[in-house]
């Protein structure tokens, strides 16, 4: 499915950053969580020059749906190794789920027990320090997400049409299976007939030729 496939691309993503120094892709975070489960928030910004040493924070902000601007307000502060939760409302809700180091390319959280209250939009930003030979340069990236939470997960077209197509296979492999089976039983038993008539024959053929011998002895 398509949640599916952005899932493994993002995990696959977070993997190459957190076990490889050249590998990132910059993969967008999923939208839609559901009530009273557990949602990834991603937010990936790769550094362009892997071989510049940098320091990075991030900050995760949130606005109500139907908020003002101004009513944003910051929820989690992330500064290797100390995670901190600034908003009574995701307070133990929230994980860092992101680069487990200074140089800090993911910057993911994850949700737990997620609310119809958190439906929104989240800010993700990223100060990182890029410590040159001749000077430091400071880069800010910001990413959004419009979260929408529903009762209840949808089913997406392209999952509907994995889950037919997956059926029509087995069909097929199931017929394919007996056309198989048939075959090799009719082969089987045509040869086991004609085993059983060249048996025969020779079997006749020896009859003759001992009663051909009985009459040459009786002759004699």
């Amino acid at each position: 499915t398509t949640r599916g496939l952005k899932d493994f691309f993002f995990v696959h993503s977070f993997c190459l950053l957190s076990r490889c120094d050249g590998g990132c892709s910059e993969v967008d975070s999923m939208t839609e969580a559901v009530a009273g489960e557990g949602f990834l928030l991603g937010c990936i910004s790769c550094k362009r020059r892997e071989e510049v040493p940098a320091r990075a924070t991030v900050d995760w902000h949130f606005r109500p749906l139907g908020e003002e601007e101004e009513e944003e307000e910051e929820i989690f502060h992330y500064d290797h190794p100390s995670a901190d939760i600034l908003h009574k409302d995701f307070n133990e809700r929230l994980e860092w789920h992101g680069t487990k180091n200074t140089d800090i390319q993911i910057g993911a959280i994850y949700i737990t027990n997620v609310t119809f209250n958190d439906t929104g939009t989240y800010r993700c930003t990223i100060h990182r320090t890029l410590f040159l030979p001749q000077y430091n340069q400071h880069v800010t990236v910001e990413k959004e997400v419009e979260l929408s939470v529903v009762p209840v997960a949808n089913r997406e077209l392209t999952s509907v049409i994995s889950e037919i197509m997956m059926y029509v296979l087995i069909v097929v492999l199931q017929l394919w299976l007996v056309v198989v089976l048939v075959y090799c039983y009719k082969k089987i038993s045509e040869e086991h007939e004609a085993r059983e008539a060249r048996k025969a024959l020779k079997a006749q053929a020896e009859l003759i030729e001992s009663k051909d011998n009985c009459d040459g002895v009786q002759l004699e």
